[in-house]
Parts: C-alpha cells; sequence; structure tokens
C-alpha cells in the first residue's frame, strides 16, 4: 500500500487519508457496474493509500454499503474509516428524525456493512429546521451510548446549515460540496470548522465530472445517470448535479480551468489538490468507475501545492464565470 497523508477527522479522533473514496457511483445512480468492477476500484483506492470510504444508505438503496461491507471482509488488512449517511430514504419531513427511526436505520445500515458499530453516521442533507433541533441531537448521542454507532456528523447543501450544525458540540465533522465551482463555503464555514475542531469532508469534487476537462456541451450522459435526469433538481438538490450550474456554463468554465492546471497534471487532479490544500479540509471524497480512476485521485495527494498564481486564477474564473449563477443560491 502507498502511504498518503492522513489528517484527524474532526471530534472524531481518526485520522484518516486527504483523499478519499467516494461510493456514490457503486450504487448506480452513474450507470450500472459490475460487483467485481467495484471491488476492484475499492482495491485500487486501498492500494493507493486511501483509508477513508465515504457511502450512505440510499446510495442503491443500500447497495453501495453491502458492496463495501463484503469488500471489507475480504480485506482485513484494509484500515478503512466508513462513514456512511441516513435519512433520504424516508419522507423529508422533520417528523421523521426521531430516535426509533433512527434506531431503525442503523440496524439496517449496521446490517449492510456487518459491523456492530458504525464508524461515522451523517444526517443525509435532511430539511434545514433538523439542524437545529435540540431533541435530533439528543437522539444521536443516545446512538453514540448505545454503541450503534462511534460519532455523528452532517451532510449539507448550504453554508447556513454548515454553521448550525457546527455549532453543536457533538457534531465530528460536515460534509458540503465544495470545488473550483463552488468557492462559498471558504468565506465562513472552513474558518468556522477549524475553530470548532470540527471536520470537513469536500464532496462533489470534480461538479460532477465538470473538472476533468473531459465534457463537452455535446456529451450525452445515460438516461440512468443523474447527470440526465437531476440537471434542474428534478430527482434531488441540484446542487448535487454540476454543482448546480447551468451544463453549458460548466463546460465553458471547465475549459479554462484546464488551462490552469500544472504540466504534467490533469485538470481533475488539480482540482483534487486546490482542495486538499484549504485550510481546513480533512478530505476528499471522489468518487470512481474505473481503476484507474481510482488511482488517479488518490495520486492527487502527492502533487505540490499550487502556486499562488494559480489559487488567484480559479478565484477570477469563480468570480467571472460561476459566482453571478450560484453563489448567493448556496
Amino acid at each position: 500500500m502507498i502511504p498518503m497523508e492522513q489528517r484527524t477527522l474532526g471530534r472524531t479522533g481518526r485520522d484518516v487519508s486527504v483523499v478519499g473514496q467516494g461510493t456514490w457511483q457503486l450504487g448506480g445512480d452513474w450507470g450500472e457496474v459490475e460487483e467485481s468492477d467495484a471491488f476492484d476500484v475499492l482495491d485500487a483506492a486501498v492500494d493507493s493509500g486511501v483509508t477513508f470510504f465515504d457511502t450512505a444508505d440510499v446510495y442503491g438503496d443500500g447497495r453501495s454499503e453491502q458492496l463495501i461491507g463484503r469488500y471489507l471482509k475480504n480485506r482485513p488488512d484494509a484500515d478503512v474509516f466508513v462513514a456512511t449517511k441516513m435519512g433520504r430514504r424516508a419522507d423529508q419531513v422533520p417528523e421523521n428524525y426521531v430516535l426509533d427511526n433512527f434506531r431503525t436505520w442503523n440496524d439496517r445500515s449496521r446490517a449492510n456493512l456487518g459491523t456492530d458499530t458504525l464508524d461515522l453516521v451523517q444526517l443525509h442533507c435532511p430539511p434545514s429546521s433538523v439542524y437545529s433541533t435540540d431533541a435530533v441531537y439528543d437522539a444521536l448521542d443516545t446512538l453514540v451510548e448505545e454503541r450503534r454507532i462511534a460519532a455523528y456528523a452532517v451532510s449539507v447543501e448550504t453554508c447556513a446549515e454548515a454553521l448550525t450544525a457546527i455549532a453543536r458540540p457533538g457534531v465530528a465533522s460536515v460534509q458540503i460540496i465544495l470545488n473550483p465551482f463552488r468557492l462559498k463555503p471558504l468565506d465562513e464555514v472552513l474558518p468556522a470548522a477549524v475553530a470548532a475542531g470540527v471536520g470537513i469532508i469536500a464532496r462533489v469534487p470534480l461538479a460532477s465530472g465538470l473538472l476533468s476537462g473531459k465534457y463537452t456541451k455535446d456529451t450525452v450522459f445515460g438516461p440512468d445517470d443523474h447527470r440526465t435526469y437531476n440537471r434542474h433538481g428534478e430527482a434531488f438538490d441540484q446542487g448535487e448535479t454540476f454543482s448546480g450550474i447551468d451544463y453549458a456554463t460548466g463546460v465553458a468554465a471547465a475549459a479554462e480551468f484546464a488551462a490552469l492546471a500544472p504540466e504534467g497534471a490533469p485538470p481533475a487532479q488539480t482540482a483534487l489538490r486546490w482542495i486538499i490544500q484549504q485550510p481546513g479540509v480533512t478530505s476528499v471524497i471522489p468518487g470512481a468507475r474505473s481503476v484507474e480512476q481510482a488511482r488517479a485521485n488518490a495520486a492527487a495527494a502527492a502533487l505540490p501545492p499550487l502556486p499562488q498564481s494559480t489559487l488567484d486564477a480559479v478565484r477570477e474564473l469563480y468570480d467571472r464565470s460561476i459566482r453571478p449563477e450560484v453563489h448567493d443560491r448556496w
């Protein structure tokens, strides 16, 4: 296994790799992935130094969790910290976020992952009022006391939700969309997390692949790919697809971003490197559907820090092309 930089994931006290493995793709919402191919992807990530997997009970309705559970059973040498999420399989009303439901959801995830105690459970982008409800955190504390979970956290859509959660003493980490096309978390969220000792998990790091520079305005995605059916938030929050950016705008901006990549560094690795070096980020969780993608993602951890001139150019591109469209929305 190739060593990779490790950072402490907030209040969990556990160290995880700066590049983790997102596993939404393995659930099926990006097109079908065979089980053997999924195991190959996870093998490639672990052998490249990844010690952090992120999943959710809703990815493939549990398929992603099940694949990880079976994989880790066959790889006892892999010291992987697994973060899952709960809540999105139920109707999205605050009344569903109660202890009895949490126990039921946890039981399912524990069975899927083949473990008695879940490393980390994140509320999966619930209704905004859930983040400020005392009873929710009391219930989460109970799960810790019952040893169903070792720690809890939140996944958010907006910076306001993140700031509300960071103020809670039991919240270990916050998962939020952060990439060169989504800079708003840099303003308040990351500084607040650093001050509170809360970890930051950066998701949608490549803006659903836009920042790889591989797509054109004529690219066609499969009908079972959320990049086809959720461009305007038809199925879930629009920000989860292309970071909420109009596709044509994103393709044009991605071409400019690709020109900022250092010599020898692909645009996707440059985007991941940009995230890794933002103060307060614990881990970035790109997905992968192939061994090559998993290895390339992990290799971003070994790139040298981007120079200030590149950071300034990313900010200028964002302010000119992206900010007018999406900044205030998120």
